[in-house]
């Protein structure tokens, strides 16, 4: 029971750090020739980034911003209530509230990134019509999974 613990408590600590990463860095979406990225802060080309997205001022964008935040701040939340449940809880209880909190987190990620494919994954904001999906996308989506496995771990597991 000790090594799930320390296990799941690791694969947490590493969800928020690539919500981190997924949320700052600018890799959402490339181009195919390499020398253009966009993310949800920035537009970089040719090692240089500006603050020039071509949507920046959509409501939409401001969104999967917004939700992205709040993902990892819940996530966070979720991390430090289950170290305080971890060594305050009696015996044979759930982590219900680490497991609803991580589920939280595991919604604003779903609607942060729904929006940002519905909206924006399909090359719009190059002027070349190919372009594929970066790292930090890719990480979105994998912080997804990890946050709902946690989170219904989470619900499941009793304090032994």
């Amino acid at each position: 029971m000790l090594v799930l613990l320390a296990g799941i408590f690791v694969v947490h600590i590493a969800t928020v750090i690539m919500l981190f990463v997924s949320t700052i860095a600018n890799v959402w979406m490339v181009s195919n020739m390499g020398n253009a990225s966009v993310g949800l802060w920035k537009n970089c080309t040719d090692n240089s980034c500006t603050d020039s997205l071509s949507y920046a001022g959509e409501d939409a964008l401001k969104t999967v911003q917004a939700f992205m935040i709040l993902s990892i701040i819940f996530s966070v939340i979720s991390l430090l209530v289950f170290v305080f449940q971890l060594f305050t809880m009696e015996k044979g209880n759930r982590f219900f509230l680490s497991g609803a909190t991580k589920l939280v987190c595991w919604l604003c990620i779903l609607v942060g990134v729904s929006i940002y494919t519905n909206r924006y994954a399909n090359c719009s904001a190059f002027s070349q019509s190919e372009c594929h999906h970066g790292y930090s996308y890719i990480l979105a989506w994998i912080c997804f999974c990890f946050s709902f496995v946690i989170g219904i771990l989470y619900l499941v597991l009793r304090k032994k």
